[in-house]
């Protein structure tokens, strides 16, 4: 496994006179885009941990070539991989990637999909021999699976809108940290006329 750390930034640009307008629901402009710009980075990290299959890159000074860090199917061993090709899920994957998991000695407790695959999850309450109740007292209907008892363990059904349609993941979340090699900083470019440039920028794994 490779020790790669991603750079990832956003700028912004803000008059002086955005500044000293006064603009409903916020103070400043600056501290607005600036609240924008770190949410930006967020999703882009987000982004590159399930949003798609990436392999590390080191990285050159000649192309040059930036760092790109592996994303989280790159890190996960063969051994608790149940691979489904084009297959759509099945509860009889998410069963068997649920016993890879036990017998290498994993305690996942999240299931972690994307949003196209909670209609198939709330599907498994169709099975023959299971019964539910849709109705209450007040007439609502509920088709949902927020957790999931399974021989192996009990997992909580996460959705995540930025994860890979093709992918699904059984997560233990002791066995998996954020590394972060600089923290989110902000820096002030140099000025252009009446306005500021503000640059900010994270370097993570």
């Amino acid at each position: 496994i490779s020790g790669n750390t991603q750079i990832l930034t956003s700028a912004f640009q803000i008059s002086q006179t955005s500044d000293a307008v006064s603009t409903y629901g916020r103070a400043k402009e600056t501290a607005y885009a600036l609240g924008r710009a770190l949410k930006s980075i967020k999703r882009d990290l987000e982004f590159a941990y399930v949003g798609a299959s990436n392999a590390a890159v080191a990285g050159n000074t000649t192309g040059p070539t930036a760092r790109e860090m592996d994303s989280a199917d790159q890190l996960i061993d063969a051994a608790t991989t149940e691979a489904g090709g084009t297959a759509a899920l099945t509860e009889a994957m998410l069963l068997s990637l649920g016993q890879k998991c036990f017998n290498e000695g994993g305690d996942p407790s999240v299931f972690m999909i994307s949003p196209d695959k909670a209609q198939i999850i709330a599907a498994f309450t169709g099975a023959s021999g299971r019964y539910r109740n849709f109705n209450d007292a007040q007439k609502t209907l509920t088709n949902v699976i927020d957790l999931y008892v399974s021989p192996y363990g009990e997992y909580k059904v996460v959705l995540n809108r930025h994860q890979m349609t093709d992918h699904a993941f059984l997560l233990d979340p002791s066995m998996w940290r954020s590394a972060v090699l600089r923290p989110f900083s902000r820096t002030l470019l140099a000025k252009t006329g009446d306005s500021e440039k503000h640059f900010v920028n994270s370097q993570a794994a």
